[in-house]
C-alpha cells in the first residue's frame, strides 16, 4: 500500500506541473435554450442555414434536435424536457461575424426580422443607428430573435484582442472568413509597398502570412 500511495503521489505531481504548463482543453461543445415548439424552432434554425446534427427522440416525454450555426465550432440544443428553462428567456447570445452588413443581408433574404446595424461609444452607452464609424473590431452589432424570443446579437469581429486567442494556433472556421482575412490583409500590403517607394514585395505571401497571424492573435501589426 506505501508503494501505490507513492506512485499516486508521483502521478498527481506530474499531472498538477501538465496543467500549471498547459491548462488542458476544455472546449464549449453545446448551450441549450428553451423554446415551447420544437418543430417550429427546428424550422427556424436550419431555416437560417444552421447545420442540423441530431433530433433524437426518447418515449413520449424528452426529444433533443442539436444544430450548429455555419462556421461554428460549438453547437446549440432545444427540445422537449430539454431545460426547466421559461421558453424565451435566453437573451443576448452571441454569433460572432466577419462582415455584419452581409450577413444581416443574408438573414433577410432568408425571413428573418433583423434589427438596423447599430454601434455603441462605450460599453453600457446607448445604441446609435449605423455601422462603427472606424469600423472598429466588436464595434458593430444587429440582434434578432427566434419564435419564443430568445435573443441573439450579431457582433462583427475582425481583430481579435490580445490574449484572446491562442497565440500558437490560427484557425479559420469557413472559408469565408479565410477570404475577409485576406482581403483585409492585402488592403494592408497594399499600404505597405506604398510606404516602400511602390516597390513589388516579392515576399508577399511571407507578409500576408505574419499579418494574418498577427491579426489573429492580436498582437502588433506588421508595416
Amino acid at each position: 500500500m506505501p508503494q501505490m500511495d507513492r506512485q499516486q503521489e508521483k502521478i498527481s505531481e506530474t499531472a498538477i506541473r501538465t496543467v500549471i504548463a498547459r491548462p488542458l482543453d476544455m472546449k464549449l461543445e453545446v448551450a441549450t435554450i428553451p423554446v415551447s415548439d420544437v418543430e417550429r424552432a427546428k424550422t427556424f434554425y436550419t431555416g437560417l442555414g444552421w447545420r442540423l446534427d441530431a433530433d433524437f427522440t426518447v418515449g413520449d416525454s424528452f426529444r433533443v434536435v442539436q444544430v450548429t450555426p455555419s462556421g461554428s465550432p460549438s453547437s446549440v440544443h432545444f427540445g422537449t424536457n430539454a431545460t426547466s428553462a421559461e421558453p424565451g428567456s435566453a437573451q443576448g447570445l452571441f454569433l460572432i461575424v466577419s462582415d455584419i452588413e452581409a450577413t444581416r443581408a443574408e438573414l433577410i433574404v432568408r425571413g428573418v426580422a433583423v434589427s438596423d446595424v447599430f454601434h455603441r461609444t462605450g460599453p453600457g452607452k446607448p445604441a446609435i443607428n449605423g455601422l462603427d464609424p472606424q469600423r472598429r473590431s466588436y464595434g458593430s452589432f444587429a440582434t434578432f430573435s427566434d419564435p419564443d424570443g430568445n435573443s441573439w446579437l450579431l457582433q462583427e469581429v475582425t481583430d481579435r484582442l490580445p490574449g484572446r486567442v491562442d497565440t500558437d494556433i490560427t484557425t479559420f472556421t469557413s472559408s469565408i472568413e479565410l477570404a475577409a482575412a485576406l482581403r483585409r490583409a492585402a488592403s494592408a500590403h497594399g499600404e505597405h509597398e506604398k510606404r516602400n517607394g511602390d516597390q513589388h514585395d516579392a515576399n508577399w505571401p511571407d507578409w500576408y502570412a505574419t499579418y494574418i497571424v498577427a491579426e489573429r492573435a492580436g498582437q502588433p501589426l506588421p508595416l
